[in-house]
């Protein structure tokens, strides 16, 4: 992509006090036409490059703009490159590796670093070419098409896709909805049958307002007690303020929940060996559940 070109670009010569436009141009794998292109760019948006012809000229950042040379310790790119790795682990390529190794300075990538993160989901295939298919209409401002599950029902989104977003350990896209007329955010895995469209002229869309209280607003707040065994569940799920312990050792949770449905999924897990204080609703929901499964599976 260019924009991560001109980076690093960028980045090598904040750290190099001059190079030539071969050099580059064999760095980044392009030709020499589009690394004068490229510093054109660079010169546009504000950035002073000077050109030296002859021996021992090059290209070079001019004289009061260089940023220190430690501004970007070891440590520094250690952090970035597990960022980008990251992104290689959905995509199963290095190219965001391949980057770093770019705009890295000499013995700053002299040892691996000890940060792995892998961003992958079980349906790494689909997911990784829903995620290119996003990017290049986002980069292109395309419309994006798919048919969307939600536990709304089934239905058919054109959308104008801005951000992709990685939150609660799953892919999003932000976008402006032409069916609800409205910005939305749509989880990856939900979609089917996703397809570019025609162009669209951007709008000044809204950064996302991803808070937790936002998009998945706590309606019901459910208190239960569950066995002492089931501690370590509700430490990895929300955390060890969520409960207090009883006397006899079981734990007393109180936690919010988007809505009825989820609050029964979720006492259902504990497979009938958590005790519902309230709400009234949940457990009336609850027992409408059990009639339906002792009808279903009971003696006859």
């Amino acid at each position: 992509m260019k924009i991560d070109r001109l980076i690093g670009i960028l980045s090598i010569l904040l750290q190099r006090e001059k190079v030539t436009a071969p050099f580059l141009a064999d760095t980044f794998e392009v030709s020499r036409r589009t690394i004068s292109r490229d510093i054109e760019a660079l010169c546009r948006a504000g950035i002073p490059i000077s050109t030296a012809q002859g021996a021992g000229g090059g290209l070079s950042i001019m004289s009061g703009y260089r940023v220190d040379k430690a501004l970007l310790t070891s440590s520094d790119m250690q952090a970035i490159l597990a960022g980008l790795r990251s992104l290689d682990s959905v995509s199963g390529t290095n190219q965001y590796a391949r980057l770093m190794e770019k705009l890295a300075g000499p013995g700053l990538m002299a040892r691996e670093g000890s940060l792995l993160i892998d961003l992958a989901s079980w349906y790494k295939g689909p997911l990784s070419e829903k995620l290119g298919v996003l990017q290049g209409a986002i980069g292109e401002s395309r419309l994006a098409g798919f048919c969307y599950y939600a536990p709304g029902g089934e239905s058919r989104r054109v959308i104008e896709p801005y951000y992709i977003v990685f939150r609660w350990g799953s892919w999003y896209v932000w976008g402006y909805c032409l069916e609800r007329g409205d910005y939305r955010l749509f989880k990856l895995n939900r979609m089917t049958g996703l397809e570019l469209m025609e162009g669209f002229i951007p709008r000044d869309a809204p950064y996302p307002d991803l808070s937790d209280e936002r998009v998945f607003p706590g309606n019901y707040r459910v208190e239960a007690v569950v066995p002492k065994e089931y501690k370590w569940r509700l430490v990895e799920e929300y955390g060890e303020h969520c409960f207090t312990v009883e006397p006899d050792g079981r734990c007393r949770a109180s936690i919010d929940f988007t809505n009825l449905h989820s609050a029964v999924d979720w006492l259902l897990e504990f497979r009938g060996d958590a005790e519902l204080v309230g709400p009234p609703e949940v457990r009336e929901e609850l027992l409408k559940m059990g009639r339906k499964i002792l009808d279903m599976y009971g003696e006859t």
